[in-house]
């Protein structure tokens, strides 16, 4: 690769990511929150401009724990099928939000705006089949994720209801950072 290409490369590169920090800035901030889709053109060379997608804001993070008893039971698992940890969880909770509330180890890189793949969950088939069809934003990331199976979601984009009641998510053996791998997000 000659040497011009390697700095057009890497200043496209640095765009796209001083793009996705000024995002994640404004969704911190709220400000995004009443957008349905963001669109940004990144700097492509020799290609037509193409936009980035990400799906409608969602809040995470800012769940309650039920009063015990009340709640519906998750059973997380680890990538031997071993458990972890069985939870109760409010309706409307998504299953990245639950696991930072009980520490369960479940990445989030990108905090629930379908950047990336890194909390990706395998659900109980039976379970799986309630749920409404990926949107295409998941999809895409999924096909990114490592060790996927037709159970396969988005930890970020799985909604909570009373028919999900004792549903098995096990965490995969292992996640694609396309960030920084080896970093752990802190929980917010």
């Amino acid at each position: 690769m000659s040497s011009i290409l390697k700095a057009r490369s890497a200043l496209a590169i640095v765009r796209c990511d001083v793009i996705m920090r000024q995002r994640r800035v404004l969704l911190c901030h709220g400000e995004l929150s009443g957008s349905p889709r963001l669109q940004m053109r990144p700097l492509h060379f020799g290609y037509t401009s193409n936009a980035f997608h990400s799906s409608a804001v969602a809040s995470h993070g800012s769940i309650t724990r039920p009063e015990p008893g009340t709640g519906i039971k998750l059973h997380f698992k680890d990538s031997k099928g071993s458990p972890l940890k069985t939870v109760e969880v409010n309706e409307g909770d998504d299953i990245l939000s639950i696991a930072h509330e009980h520490d369960i180890d479940l990445e989030g890189a990108c905090e629930g705006s379908v950047a990336c793949s890194t909390c990706h969950v395998i659900l109980s088939p039976e379970h799986y089949d309630l749920l409404p069809e990926p949107e295409d934003d998941e999809n895409d990331m999924l096909d990114m994720a490592f060790g996927l199976t037709d159970t396969s979601r988005l930890g970020c984009q799985v909604k909570i209801t009373r028919e999900l009641d004792e549903m098995s998510v096990t965490l995969p053996s292992a996640t694609r950072n396309m960030f920084v791998d080896g970093k752990k997000p802190t929980h917010h």
